[in-house]
């Protein structure tokens, strides 16, 4: 395990560790056995529906005995007890993508239970949306000294934030939109605030915004200070909306909306950690936690901000300053209240981590691990509990007669980013559509499975020449991955790596090699574009593939790409 305590102060600080180091032999030893049998068993199968329904089977049964197929990323893997797990991705979801994984007893049901969560999404987001014009809460906030009658959604969460503004000091505070704005419009001029814009910031954000009165379910809007209802509200609302999916039959529920996750139920879940100092959808996670009931929630400047003069500074900004939030560059909490999670998430973000570890200790039953900006990571005392061993990646070919075409010499310091951005469908919400992402040397041979994103296993059939060469050279996957904790991220804008390793984690010799990216919709569009990439570890090259049906552009950047 990653986690010591300390002697002294009872918190835990973390040294740094190879986020790809295996620490379970056990696991991989399992999964080579799995792999094995089930090469033995496609191998004497013929037709792409029996093969398809062997791939199903496989991945419900290694779940079931918490084996892991691929990597530990966003790649392949199962987990938990999931022959009746259904999953749904969908994005521009609250303004980010949504990840739903549904445990039924049928996929009926399980289809209930994604639109009911949906439907308190659209439910919720009308009340407490700071961006949507005819939302409650943006109507309410153009009133001024009337108290005016507002939901007991609305009524909640303006308790919540006054709650949490007491409690951190004022590190939470709903007016530190007052303070974003200031950084956003200084930052359009190419420069920082000046200290008189700060100050004036800190004033406004320093009053009270609003008074409350329970008693008969009134708000009275005090001021004119810019307000959002960031920080907390989609977990809330993602709290919410797991219940709703109780509701409609499902008998548990994983629900990840850009990065901040509640789980409820009957079913539990692998989370990865995101590497704030990591780019890609599939770099390896700092650190992997299994949890079961409860929420987990990560805030960090890492994906959001503002670029001055080459200098980047945090979307996060602290309300007692009107400062960026510099010093933690990500925050990860575990607590029982969807609400708690995303607050406590936010606000370590903005706290030091002295005043982080006081308030944790006060409230209790909370769980944190933090990542500073000069490298070291702090987390609470009871976080090491929640560590689960990481699965190595369990992809094997059969091996080629002759000699290895693994190369001697040590990796490239070189690699491959390649960003996808989905094309949008003319719909507030869309679904993901499948895709496969995967490398094929100069004899046409597949050699690295990059990414595999897909909802049913038997329609990976309709990504048609992924589906052929891997599953004729004994290759499966699925999408039962862990779930990923991270900062909030944009909808349908993806980045993965390629280390130029293979399968096996062995570095490939210097050629040519083809990226082949494949995305398709069920009985639907289709695209398959392709790029041809010398990896000599010395030349950079960089690519845009024009768009397509499903992929409104690729890019693909062969160079260094460093933390």
């Amino acid at each position: 395990m990653l986690a010591r305590p300390h002697s002294d102060t009872g918190e835990i600080w973390l040294r740094e560790a190879n986020p790809g180091s295996p620490t379970s032999v056990r696991c991989e030893c399992a999964a080579r056995c799995v792999a094995a049998a089930v090469r033995s068993i496609i191998s004497r199968v013929k037709g792409t529906d029996l093969k398809t329904s062997i791939v199903a089977g496989v991945l419900a049964v290694s779940a079931a005995v918490g084996i892991g197929f691929g990597s530990t990323g966003t790649g392949f893997a199962a987990t938990g007890p999931a022959t009746d797990v259904h999953v749904y991705h969908l994005e521009n979801v609250l303004g980010t993508s949504l990840d739903l994984k549904v445990r039924a007893g049928s996929a009926a049901t399980a289809d209930q239970a994604e639109a009911a969560v949906l439907a308190e999404f659209d439910r919720e987001n009308g009340i407490l949306s700071a961006w949507t014009p005819a939302s409650e809460f943006s109507r309410w906030a153009k009133t001024h000294g009337t108290a005016e009658r507002v939901s007991p959604e609305l009524l909640e969460v303006l308790e919540l934030f006054d709650a949490w503004r007491a409690r951190t000091g004022g590190a939470l505070d709903a007016s530190a939109e007052a303070a974003v704005q200031v950084w956003k419009r200084a930052a359009a001029e190419g420069r920082q605030p000046t200290e008189a814009e700060m100050a004036r910031a800190v004033e406004e954000m320093q009053r009270p915004h609003w008074k409350l009165d329970v008693k008969t379910g009134t708000a009275t809007h005090l001021d004119d200070a810019p307000i959002a209802l960031n920080s907390f509200a989609k977990s809330y609302i993602a709290g919410h909306a797991a219940d709703a999916a109780l509701r409609a039959g499902a008998k548990g529920v994983v629900l990840n909306v850009g990065g901040d996750i509640v789980l409820r139920g009957a079913i539990d879940e692998r989370v990865a950690i995101a590497n704030p100092r990591a780019n890609a959808e599939n770099d390896p996670p700092m650190d992997m936690v299994r949890l079961r009931e409860g929420a987990i929630a990560t805030s960090g400047s890492y994906r959001r901000g503002v670029d001055v003069r080459g200098a980047h500074f945090s979307h996060i900004v602290d309300p007692r300053t009107g400062k960026t939030a510099e010093q933690v560059l990500s925050s990860t909490v575990v607590a029982a209240d969807p609400s708690e999670a995303g607050a406590l998430a936010t606000a370590f973000s903005v706290m030091s981590p002295a005043e982080s570890m006081r308030l944790a200790k006060q409230l209790g039953d909370v769980e944190y691990l933090l990542v500073l900006r000069d490298g070291r990571t702090m987390a609470s005392p009871g976080w090491y509990r929640l560590e689960t061993p990481r699965m190595m990646t369990a992809s094997y070919a059969p091996k080629a007669a002759g000699k290895s075409s693994a190369a001697k010499a040590p990796a490239t310091p070189l690699d491959l980013e390649i960003t996808l951005e989905l094309a949008r469908i003319d719909s507030p919400r869309y679904r993901r559509p499948y895709v496969a992402v995967w490398v094929e040397n100069e004899q046409g041979q597949p050699v690295r499975a990059i990414s595999l994103w897909s909802e049913k296993p038997r329609y990976l059939n309709e990504l048609r020449r992924w589906y052929r060469d891997y599953l004729s050279v004994n290759r499966f996957g699925g999408d039962l991955s862990p779930s990923v904790s991270s900062a909030t991220r944009s909808p349908g804008k993806y980045t993965l790596r390629w280390d130029g390793t293979d399968d096996k984690g062995a570095p490939l010799k210097p050629g040519k090699y083809m990226i082949l990216i494949e995305a398709a919709r069920e009985h639907g569009r289709y695209d398959l574009m392709q790029q041809e990439v010398n990896w000599d570890g010395r030349t950079a090259q960089q690519f845009s593939l024009p768009a397509g049906n499903e992929l409104a552009g690729v890019q693909l950047d062969y160079g260094k790409h460093g933390e």
